[in-house]
């Protein structure tokens, strides 16, 4: 007889790996809720021309799409993005501003698996509406950073690398390309560390009324700036319109201030190389990487002021990032810094067939006053019982015997200390708790 196995691209979470899994989304939501956010959550199924509408018709092929017994075109979310923007435009106006909303939630993506990536994963999103300030941008990115160290990561472990789309769009500018042509050579920036440069510059030649040669220096010359006053020493020699360069470095300026005054400059890199493919984002950009090992990205995101009223809402600036749960697990389990979980047994209880009901009662106690506690659900020796309780790791066992029992007594046992003592059967739960 066939058995059936997990689709390819999708987990199971036995007991330890959702110990593993509910610990990592703990650490999201304290780090979220002490950033004064708050939390929402969306459908997991949506109309596909919700992420068309953002993305365009190319997401399609990542998307698990198809036509409902209504006849409506849906589609399972790849990301809470759009959900978000859809929702926050439906009552943007009720609500005060800044909107500062937080999601821990599963999204779908159909694409092939790969170690970090996953058909199915989770995903942390932390995301700001209604604020067009750099101090916003700041916000966002400190919240990731204090995410990722709430797991115990370092500034040696990882680092975040800013970048900026609209300085890039204002550069390209400057060298003819157009709205028709500035994805097209943002998607090539965002992948010339993969591609042989030979191979770049010709791509670049077949944009519409650009110099490749001359882009193509400017993009490596402006990808190896990595400081404020290299920058703007770069852009004293661009061609690039000087105003809105002066005003964007400022708020460069005021952004890595922001930084600095949180304590977390070292954290932060400028990095022109990360541009994120994505089309909708519009201002500051930034990935989380491990700084060793394979050097992956455990979170991104940026700014994207133009995307509840590409949906047809109001228009509101936004900025955002996603961290994810695999990659993240991953590192941790990697650097054995993930906790070691047990079954967290508080209390065993221990009986016999004629102190059954008095045991049963106390466990029920015990319970409604949410004390984990577990038994032998048939009655064995006593000898047994005691192997089952350590085995299960209880930090107490109450052992009903028929001596004391019958003066409404418990002979209580700490496992971690060894020690015994005999109290009323009241104070079981004041005994535990001390």
């Amino acid at each position: 007889m066939a058995t059936f196995q997990t689709l390819p691209g999708f987990r199971e979470f036995y007991p330890e790996e959702c110990a593993l899994r509910n610990f990592l989304f703990e650490r999201f939501r304290r780090t979220a809720l002490s950033f004064a956010f708050e939390e929402y959550d969306a459908p997991i199924l949506e109309q596909t021309e919700l992420f068309t509408a953002k993305s365009g018709d190319e997401i399609i092929a990542q998307l698990f799409n198809f036509e409902d017994k209504g006849g409506r075109r849906v589609a399972m979310r790849p990301e809470m993005t759009p959900s978000l923007a859809r929702m926050v435009g439906t009552r943007a106006n009720a609500m005060k501003r800044p909107i500062k909303w937080f999601n821990i939630s599963e999204a779908f993506r159909y694409e092939r698996p790969q170690r970090g990536r996953l058909r199915s994963f989770y995903q942390f999103n932390a995301d700001m509406f209604g604020d067009m300030s750099p101090c916003a941008d700041a916000e966002i990115i400190a919240l990731c950073i204090h995410a990722l160290r709430n797991f115990g990561l370092s500034c040696e472990d990882f680092h975040v690398r800013l970048s900026d789309r609209r300085l890039w769009t204002l550069l390209l500018q400057s060298h003819g390309a157009g709205d028709a042509e500035m994805q097209q050579i943002l998607s090539l920036i965002d992948r010339i560390e993969r591609e042989d440069p030979g191979h770049t510059i010709e791509n670049l030649g077949k944009v519409r009324g650009i110099d490749a040669e001359k882009v193509y220096g400017d993009i490596l010359l402006l990808k190896n700036v990595r400081t404020l006053d290299q920058l703007v020493k770069f852009f004293e020699k661009s061609s690039a319109a000087g105003d809105v360069i002066g005003e964007r470095i400022g708020d460069f300026s005021t952004l890595l201030g922001r930084m600095e005054a949180f304590g977390l400059s070292k954290f932060v890199t400028i990095d022109f190389s990360i541009v994120r493919g994505l089309a909708y984002y519009t201002g500051f950009v930034f990935e989380a990487f491990e700084r060793t090992g394979q050097s992956r990205a455990l979170a991104g995101g940026g700014r994207y002021d133009n995307l509840t009223k590409k949906l047809g809402y109001s228009d509101l600036p936004a900025v955002g990032f996603a961290a994810g749960d695999v990659t993240i697990g991953n590192i941790l389990m990697e650097k054995k810094t993930a906790p070691i979980f047990s079954k967290n047994l508080c209390c065993f209880i221990v009986y016999s067939r004629e102190t059954e009901k008095i045991a049963m009662k106390q466990a029920a106690h015990l319970r409604w006053k949410n004390v984990n506690v577990d038994y032998c659900l048939e009655e064995s020796n006593f000898v047994k019982q005691l192997k089952t309780a350590a085995q299960h790791k209880a930090k107490f066992v109450a052992i009903f015997d028929e001596e004391n029992a019958a003066s409404n007594r418990v002979r209580m046992k700490n496992m971690e200390t060894g020690s015994e003592n005999i109290i009323s059967s009241g104070d079981i739960f004041a005994a535990i708790s001390e």
